[in-house]
């Protein structure tokens, strides 16, 4: 056989590959149409897919308590929740459930990609966020990229994204995870607690990578001062800030404390008031945190938020120290999945390429060796 034919039985083959793949992605959504459930809740969350089937290797092992675990995926970083998911599957043999929130127009692109790679049999939900709950509570600003990206906010809305839970782990989309989930999960909480997080100043992170940050993660780095809604708290301005990226959550004790209510109490004042620092040290969503845990919150091991790998393109940690982290956080501006963030090459052993361009690749590959004989 010449090698010309060769080629062009390649071709063949992959255009055939290219419309049973596109036949098989119109067949499952059409499934999932049909499956799509109707009924929200008062926020707006609405129940989209589920796969509730325990794996049987964990039923065989008496492994079956959920272990829930919310993320939320933009579709400008979807690849980024894809390949945080894909880090802490693969690191754990318990039954970790995702509660995925989203927002509708991302809800088809997410499920292709979970449904046709390596996530296939991962546990997942996916909820769909409504971004007028945020109505009255966030004050549109150009200049703040998170004031126009209402998944940020999800996190504040926990006990209605995963309502039968009694714990729950969040995480941000630009993490990886270097060990098993459970860990971080079994977090003991003090009686009280309904919440523990990393601490900057104490952090392990905060000793290595941040030295002379000055006021960037103390409170009056992320509250004004000068108001006096602020001072009547009478919380102490040099407060240690803590990274609401990653943090165990005791549910039935937020609910019991009317969390979520008590955070939405001060994004409005914020509204009404500009209570933030004008030179806001980090995320949108710090502040308010900040003022409902203070001194009111447990730690997590601050080698399971392994920070600031965002901060700069220039490495702050040796590779010893980046293997030995349990959960590595490229925070900042610098995102690993733009290769300009420090160890974007450790992210770039999770990620997981988007179903459509895998095949495209696989396409071109044979139209240019068709070519190539011409």
């Amino acid at each position: 056989m010449s090698l010309r034919k060769v080629n062009i039985s390649i071709l063949i083959v992959a255009v055939v590959i290219f419309l049973l793949v596109l036949h098989h992605n119109f067949l499952g959504l059409s499934d999932f149409l049909k499956r799509e459930l109707s009924d929200s809740n008062s926020l707006g969350l609405q129940p989209i897919d589920f796969i509730p089937v325990v794996p049987q290797r964990l039923a065989d092992e008496g492994t079956d308590k959920e272990i829930s675990v919310v993320i939320a995926a933009s579709d400008e970083r979807l690849g980024g929740a894809i390949a945080a998911m894909n880090s802490i599957y693969r690191h754990t043999r318990s039954n970790v459930v995702f509660h995925i929130v989203t927002l509708n127009d991302t809800v088809d692109h997410l499920r292709l990609w979970l449904s046709n790679t390596a996530l296939k049999n991962l546990r997942y939900r996916i909820l769909d966020f409504d971004p007028r709950v945020l109505e009255g509570k966030v004050q549109l600003d150009p200049q703040k990229a998170d004031t126009l990206k209402p998944l940020t906010f999800a996190r504040f809305y926990l006990p209605s994204l995963v309502p039968h839970a009694e714990k729950a782990i969040y995480v941000d989309d630009d993490i990886i995870v270097q060990d098993d989930i459970l860990e971080l999960y079994n977090t003991p909480l003090k009686p009280g607690h309904a919440a523990a997080f990393s601490d900057d100043c104490d952090s392990t992170t905060n000793k290595v990578a941040v030295r002379g940050a000055g006021n960037q993660y103390n409170y009056i780095g992320f509250l004004d001062y000068k108001k006096e809604t602020i001072r009547k708290l009478a919380m102490k301005a040099n407060t240690c800030s803590f990274n609401p990226g990653v943090f165990v959550a005791n549910l039935t004790e937020w609910k019991l404390q009317n969390i979520t209510k008590q955070l939405e109490k001060w994004m409005a004042l914020n509204v009404a008031e500009e209570i933030y620092s004008r030179t806001l040290a980090g995320s949108i969503t710090t502040p308010p945190l900040l003022i409902v845990f203070y001194k009111q919150h447990s730690s997590i091991d601050p080698m399971w938020n392994v920070r600031h790998l965002g901060s700069s393109a220039g490495k702050r940690y040796s590779p010893q120290f980046v293997k030995a982290a349990k959960l590595l956080h490229w925070n900042g501006h610098f995102k690993p999945w733009g290769r300009t963030a420090s160890y974007a090459e450790v992210w770039e052993k999770w990620k997981l390429l988007e179903p459509s361009r895998t095949l495209a690749n696989l396409y071109y590959r044979a139209v240019l060796a068709f070519w190539s004989t011409r």
